[in-house]
């Protein structure tokens, strides 16, 4: 299993992670670093434990509102699956009656066809 060293709050960890996976585990890594020096600088020195506690309080929440937009938006997506649906419905009635119209009409217009051309024999 690899292995790859991150630093956070200028300290090295090293991490295990699954093959492949170096460098989201470095992304992942550099991610939570810059949340633990944004809290530095408004926060000043508040320990390693606390620090990251706090940083990974941060992004969990981040997480918490991309999952309830994506849950909104997944709703919404459902409901316009729904609506899409049920225009296609609409739309393959309006075709189907417009079809027996238009057959109608040219029924209509054929007999009126053989009408017209037997009164000119």
């Amino acid at each position: 299993m690899p292995q790859v060293i991150v630093r956070v709050n200028d300290r090295p960890y090293s991490m295990m992670c699954d093959e492949g996976e170096e460098d989201h585990v470095a992304e992942l890594a550099a991610y939570l670093d810059a949340e633990v020096v944004s809290l530095k600088k408004t926060l000043g020195q508040a320990g390693d434990s606390r620090l990251l506690l706090m940083a990974g309080l941060v992004v969990a929440d981040r997480l918490s509102e991309a999952l309830r937009k994506i849950e909104t938006l997944q709703e919404e997506i459902d409901g316009l699956k729904d609506a899409r649906s049920a225009a296609v419905d609409r739309t393959r009635s309006i075709e189907d009656a417009l079809a027996e119209k238009l057959e109608a009409a040219a029924v209509r217009i054929e007999g009126l066809s053989s009408e017209i051309n037997a009164a000119c024999k």
